[in-house]
């Protein structure tokens, strides 16, 4: 998304010059690249000519202040050129075969990179964000300076946001939080990651955000002399044992304080460390030695150690991080790095430009780049759909992580919060694909099994196993996330096709129309008209419910010359009985069960076509179906069990029972007696007496369910038993009876 807003008419005519980005490019280019500069800047003026900011500042103010903060990081001049051009092809009708003519192959590519996609058609704002940052990702995966260019473009339309309206600064700024700031900080580069962090909470939240300055401004004072105290007795411990350092200190930023009270639930009068020190040394050595003093000068916090040196972040930034005491009990953080790690904290991966060639931290900085470019290609490659491409990438981007080990002792670097199957997935596509089980420190543990830093993982695959739906619950990590869709829309396409086949049969019913007597010439027309390929195509995405049978069938009438075209009522009748899809339980992905009634053969049941999901089954009583059917008339039908059914189906039952001895064996032993099979249970004290059971149990059927619930009731221990409608079981306790057994 571009930032900006084009006016005709200048509020002042402001001299424009390119006096300072010529000196800071003149510091490291040569005069032979300082001219091309040049030319880009007249091209761009040339271009630009008659259009004015918001601000009433000719426009090509915006692309040389973006070629400036790219000269700061010392970029080389096709970025320079990029950053000065980067908007031509969208404002001035410039081709790409223009740019390649005058600049050359390798701008024109950066260019185009940057570029709206200002042609393409999307039905919603969302989908064209998804869209373009797709393709941003895409360009910066070919080559990197795309995005340091366009977080470059970012950063100067957040600092001249002032003037849009507050609607629009917001919208900008939570998307600037929720994208490029991730992407900066996973770069890192962080002292971008910080002022669009810090801009984007001014824009965002202002009030907030006054109110919290005010705050800081007031406090500042009062900590004055304890950030000298800490100041003056680090310094001196330091210098007392011979280790050459420089110590700085640094007021978290305001946004950092924002979410440590939002999360941790803290008023700012409890944010006790709001100031941090930095202390820089000249070796890797240094860092420990400075960190044993310290240790020495203030008590460390338990728990609060990190060593960032020996397994670097995401995106390859090492320090050591400690917290401890300092004067009156106050807690002070230190980060402690080498001047190498210093510059890569705060350039990151524009380090490359910077420092070339200096040492091993830059090669592993831009070996982290390149596995982050690898990642978002693999997911864009499993991925069809922008906006599940954005949905994917931005668990990727958050910087949060856990560091495991596979067997062999190699460290892998997973969102928090990521399980078995993400590593498993990380390691390999087949392994992911695979997997049953894994040893977690040399125990087995279940897929779901959420991992922890340190922990060593050797997963354990079988070559029969496939990916499973429910994965889709608990893993984290985009990747994992990509591959297990991929695997199920390549597995369960027989099966939508076959789904939206019937679909389409049941809405052309009414008009007497046999899906099969269609000919070639209706067949073609149809396709044309849905903008699709090939029949299964269409059948596929009206079984997977991205488009609703009816107004297919109504194309079909259409493509037939039938003068009576229709879109069908909402309950699939236009005055006569259709026969309803037969639901046989076997469908796979294709049929689901709504986890907010779980229908069960014998309740009477109604289908939602869903966007994405297929047909999904709810019991005609369920209210969550009612709202829905106000809403989405038009995605409903009717279904009906089929009398074939024989696979079981997924109960919740509620029993209430006396904790007395043997009670749960016999309970147990009474479902096993009556055919149900358990596959959960939980437990919840009600009192020393009696204890709330929660049961899942496999049933074939409502009569199935009824004998069972009637077996149960004859037991003593047993006072009460329900079925509970819903995946999440009753948080409803259940009434106590005193003596009556039901």
């Amino acid at each position: 998304m571009q930032v900006r807003e084009l006016q005709t008419e200048p509020n002042r005519p402001d001299v424009v010059s390119i006096a300072q980005l010529i000196g800071l490019a003149s510091t490291y280019l040569p005069e032979a690249e300082i001219r091309r500069v040049r030319e880009a800047y007249k091209f761009s003026d040339v271009a630009h000519l008659g259009q004015f900011r918001a601000t009433g500042e000719p426009y090509v103010t915006h692309p040389i202040a973006v070629a400036e903060l790219c000269a700061s990081w010392r970029l080389d001049s096709q970025a320079i050129q990029a950053a000065l051009l980067h908007d031509v092809m969208e404002d001035s009708g410039t081709t790409k075969e223009d740019l390649i003519e005058r600049f050359g192959g390798s701008v024109a590519d950066l260019v185009d990179g940057l570029s709206k996609l200002d042609k393409m058609e999307f039905s919603s704002r969302e989908e064209a964000q998804a869209e373009n940052f797709r393709k941003m990702l895409l360009a910066m995966a070919r080559d990197l300076r795309v995005i340091l260019v366009k977080l470059a473009d970012r950063l100067h339309n957040m600092r001249t946001l002032d003037i849009m309206s507050p609607a629009k600064k917001r919208r900008i700024a939570l998307e600037t939080l929720e994208i490029y700031a991730p992407i900066a900080h996973r770069l890192g580069l962080n002292e971008i990651f910080r002022e669009l962090q810090e801009l984007s909470f001014q824009h965002a939240y202002p009030m907030r955000h006054d109110v919290l300055k005010k705050a800081v401004l007031a406090a500042r004072g009062n900590r004055r002399e304890v950030v000298g105290k800490i100041l003056e007795a680090v310094e001196k411990c330091l210098s007392d044992a011979n280790i050459e350092c420089q110590v700085y200190g640094r007021e978290k930023a305001l946004y950092g304080i924002y979410r440590k009270m939002i999360e941790k639930r803290l008023s700012f009068s409890q944010v006790l460390d709001v100031y941090g020190f930095r202390v820089v040394v000249k070796d890797m050595p240094g860092c420990y030695m400075a960190m044993g003093m310290l240790h020495q000068l203030f008590k460390p916090v338990p728990g609060k150690f990190k060593d960032y040196i020996a397994i670097p972040k995401l995106n390859g930034y090492q320090s050591l991080h400690t917290t401890l005491l300092g004067p009156y009990g106050t807690p002070v953080e230190f980060q402690i790095r080498t001047e190498e790690m210093h510059q890569v904290a705060e350039k990151g991966v524009a380090s490359h430009w910077l420092y070339k060639g200096e040492g091993e931290a830059l090669n592993n900085i831009q070996t982290q780049t390149h596995r982050l470019l690898q990642s978002l290609l693999d997911i864009q490659h499993q991925t069809g759909d922008s906006a599940e491409f954005l949905e994917h990438i931005k668990v990727d981007l958050f910087p949060d992580a856990v560091y495991v080990f596979t067997p062999n002792g190699k460290i892998m670097s997973l969102p928090r919060g990521a399980t078995v199957v993400d590593f498993a997935y990380a390691v390999h596509t087949d392994v992911g694909n695979h997997c049953v089980a894994a040893r977690v420190n040399q125990v087995i543990e279940p897929l779901r099994t959420i991992l922890k830093s340190g922990d060593v993982v050797e997963i354990i695959t079988a070559p029969h196993s496939r990916p499973n739906p429910v994965w889709l619950g608990f893993v984290r990590s985009g990747k994992a996330r990509s591959e297990i869709r991929h695997y199920l829309k390549s597995m369960n396409l027989e099966e939508t096709v076959r789904l939206g086949s019937r679909l389409l049969e049941q809405a052309l019913e009414a008009d007497q129309i046999k899906l099969e007597h269609l000919s070639n010439e209706v067949w073609d027309r149809l396709l044309k008209d849905s903008q699709v390929s090939t029949r299964d195509e269409l059948l596929a995405d009206i079984g997977a419910g991205r488009r609703v049978a009816p107004v297919v069938a109504r194309r079909v009438l259409i493509a037939m010359g039938r003068a009576d075209a229709r879109v069908d009522s909402p309950s699939g009748t236009t005055g006569e009985v259709r026969a309803p899809i037969m639901i046989h339980g076997g469908e796979g992905m294709s049929v689901q069960r709504a986890p907010c009634c779980l229908p069960i053969p014998g309740d009477n049941i109604i289908g939602y076509v869903r966007k994405g999901s297929g047909l999904i089954i709810h019991t005609d009583e369920c209210e969550t179906a009612r709202k829905q059917i106000r809403k989405e008339p038009e995605r409903w039908t009717d279904v009906q069990w089929s009398p074939e059914i024989t696979r079981p189906f997924d109960v919740n039952v509620d029993l209430q029972a006396v904790n007395e001895k043997g009670a749960l064996a016999t309970i147990a032993a009474t479902l096993s007696d009556a055919g149900a099979n358990i596959t959960n249970l939980t437990m919840s004290d009600e009192t020393a007496y009696r204890k709330l059971l929660h049961f899942t149990i496999q049933v074939t059927d409502r009569v199935h369910l009824a004998r069972i619930l009637m077996a149960l009731r004859r037991l003593e221990y047993v006072e009460r038993v329900t079925r509970v409608k819903g995946r999440a079981f009753a948080k409803v306790r259940l009434p106590v009876a005193d003596t009556t057994t039901h």
